[in-house]
């Protein structure tokens, strides 16, 4: 039996997805207190383009692993509905000003389903 060291492709894409996912979290979770540690750094924490960069680079790249022709064979009904939500949260809170007072909820949940999207997907593929 062959034992494979290095992940395939998509595990890669996976891999490169969820580091994006925790990008953004350490984007919101962590800038605030370095904004206040460092004064100067209070002009790009309130720059809203970052965060709607982050997600503009986040959703076509978890959209383009889940969603290869290999990879929507495998997705189960529960990974489905973790990408679509936790998609969905990211954008509403990037994009949707209604929500500007919960934008850092949403897409602290937004991050965390999709990155337990891609781990799943992972772990299936792993198992199989």
């Amino acid at each position: 039996m062959k034992v494979q060291t290095t992940p395939p492709a998509s595990g890669w894409a996976d891999i490169t997805a969820v580091a994006l996912s925790f990008l953004c979290l350490a984007h919101c979770l962590l800038l605030p207190f370095l904004v206040s540690a460092l004064p100067l750094l209070g002009p790009f924490s309130e720059n809203e383009m970052v965060h709607k960069l982050l997600v503009l680079i986040a959703i076509p790249v978890s959209a383009s692993v889940f969603f290869t022709s290999q990879n929507a064979k495998r997705l189960t009904p529960a990974i489905v509905a973790l990408i679509l939500t936790g998609g969905t949260l990211l954008i509403l809170g990037a994009f949707v000003e209604m929500f500007e007072a919960y934008e850092t909820n949403l897409t602290i949940s937004g991050v965390i389903l999709l990155s337990a999207a891609h781990i799943s997907r992972m772990v299936a593929r792993h198992k199989a």
